[in-house]
């Protein structure tokens, strides 16, 4: 059988650069390893380059396992820049810790290659090899501070709660083939309306075996309860790798969540979806009631992002068996949300990146007079925070309004339960979001504190993510309409 390599053209990019920064690697020695960051940006922009080409052209390969339709390629945009925007956080981080540079790129391109496989990937198994090629390297990058106690405790943490839950997720994955006979989403759900038409009720352990799939997912999104491994993780982790985690890794959770509930386990929306709706509420109001109590400025960002999470898990806990409307609604508003959410968030990381570079400080109260000391840092870092929290003229704004739209699109008293969680949560956030500003602004600086200076890629980065933050919420259509998708189970 023919295999159209051009569907599969950004993931060969990725996988090619990856072995080239590996072995040049080996080859390079001292500061000239830093010449690995520049070559891992290049195959960057290539597979970018090879991905647009894949827009409005829909494809199918390895019998419709790996399918390529404009949802997918959404997604893939998503992971490639914020591949980009990591890499330019990363360069002076790790060239000035002396961290292992040639190991880190490669790990980091291995785990995005996961990511981008991951939207296209419509079987249990290829879902799975893609969640455990973004998983299996993110372990290891979380330990790259080998000779930090904290690191290595937070890399074990990591490492065991998510063999835990991959365990989980397989044991289900098991169940529902042997159930339905089949590892193809498509396949599952025929399997599951089927036995609807026939009058067949599916059977208790057939349920129990459809959440230990979602469980598995959820433990990747830092959703509660399996969220108590992200703010110690993401606290000893490397920064650039904190902020890895804390986006482009949970986008990757959600890209396969999406594809099993609303693909696979479609059929059963009513089953699932009150579980999700209730977890979204326990996620984000636990996220933003602990963050409040945060005095690290990597862990209050830890709990945001735990919030964060929840207030994305709010359309799935709206899905409708049989209901196309409110489905693509609720799919929609979680891909803009990601976008938007990627955009916010590694962006206020490069600010944390640039403060802990010069200062060493972590602490919030360090952020005192940021506003004096380096005016750019100041004012992007209010602007991602205003954005996180929701304020205009921001992208943040406008991908809570998502999902109040997918919300309105269901109509349910449930749905509206979930917006008004929403809002409450929202309004909480501020408070914390509201109090690193005010130090920033209000507050004079510690005597004797330096005055900041990023660095050319890390300035670059962080004022290209302000900018599209602030232009994404005054014309939100700029990414509004390219994540307008209704199509996600066919090419």
């Amino acid at each position: 059988m023919a295999i159209d390599f051009g569907a599969i053209a950004p993931e060969l990019v990725l996988t090619i650069t990856a072995i080239v920064v590996l072995l040049v690697d080996l080859v390079l020695k001292g500061d000239a390893k830093q010449l690995t960051n520049p070559i891992a940006a290049i195959g960057t922009v290539v597979a970018i380059g090879f991905t647009a080409l894949l827009w409005d052209s829909p494809r199918s390969v390895f019998a419709d396992s790996f399918v390529v339709n404009n949802y997918a390629v959404v997604f893939k945009f998503v992971f490639l820049g914020a591949l980009l925007a990591i890499l330019g956080i990363s360069w002076r981080f790790f060239a000035e810790n002396r961290f292992f540079q040639g190991e880190y790129y490669f790990l980091l391109l291995t785990s995005f290659l996961g990511m981008i496989i991951m939207p296209s990937a419509r079987d249990l198994l290829l879902l799975f090899v893609a969640l455990e090629t973004v998983s299996i390297p993110a372990f290891v990058m979380a330990g790259l501070r080998k000779r930090d106690l904290y690191s290595s405790e937070a890399a074990l943490k990591f490492f065991l709660i998510g063999v835990l839950s991959v365990a989980l997720m397989l044991f289900g994955m098991s169940m529902v083939y042997g159930f339905t006979g089949s590892t193809h989403l498509a396949d599952i759900a025929n399997a599951f309306r089927f036995a609807e038409s026939a009058g067949v009720q599916p059977p208790p352990l057939l349920l129990a075996s459809v959440m230990l799939v979602i469980v598995g997912f959820g433990f990747k999104v830092s959703a509660v309860p399996f969220h108590f491994w992200a703010p110690d993780t993401y606290a000893g982790s490397p920064m650039p790798v904190a902020a890895m985690l804390a986006v482009a890794s949970k986008a990757a959770g959600f890209a396969g969540l999406l594809a099993v509930t609303f693909i696979a386990f479609e059929p059963i929306a009513d089953v699932w979806a009150p579980a999700m709706g209730v977890i979204a509420i326990l996620t984000m109001t636990l996220g933003n009631l602990v963050a409040l109590q945060q005095r690290d400025i990597v862990r209050l960002l830890a709990y945001s992002s735990v919030a964060q999470a929840g207030y994305m898990l709010i359309p799935f806990g709206l899905a409708s068996a049989g209901d196309a409307v409110v489905n693509a609604a609720a799919i929609r508003a979680v891909v803009f949300y990601l976008a938007a959410y990627a955009i916010m968030n590694i962006g206020a990381f490069g600010v944390v990146i640039a403060v802990n570079r010069r200062t060493g400080y972590r602490s919030i109260e360090d952020y005192a007079g940021l506003g004096q000391r380096s005016p750019v840092m100041a004012i992007a870092m209010t602007i991602f925070l205003l954005s996180l929290g929701g304020a205009p003229p921001t992208v943040g704004l406008f991908a809570k309004f998502s999902i109040i739209e997918a919300a309105a699109a269901a109509g349910t008293v449930f749905g509206y339960v979930l917006v008004g969680f929403l809002v409450v949560n929202s309004v909480i956030a501020f408070f914390y979001y509201l109090r690193v500003i005010w130090l920033m602004w209000m507050k004079d600086a510690i005597e004797g504190e330096p005055v900041l200076q990023p660095g050319f890629n890390l300035s670059l980065v962080v004022t290209s993510l302000m900018i599209g933050t602030v232009v994404l919420g005054i014309v939100p259509g700029l990414i509004l309409n390219a994540t307008s998708i209704t199509q996600i189970a066919a090419p």
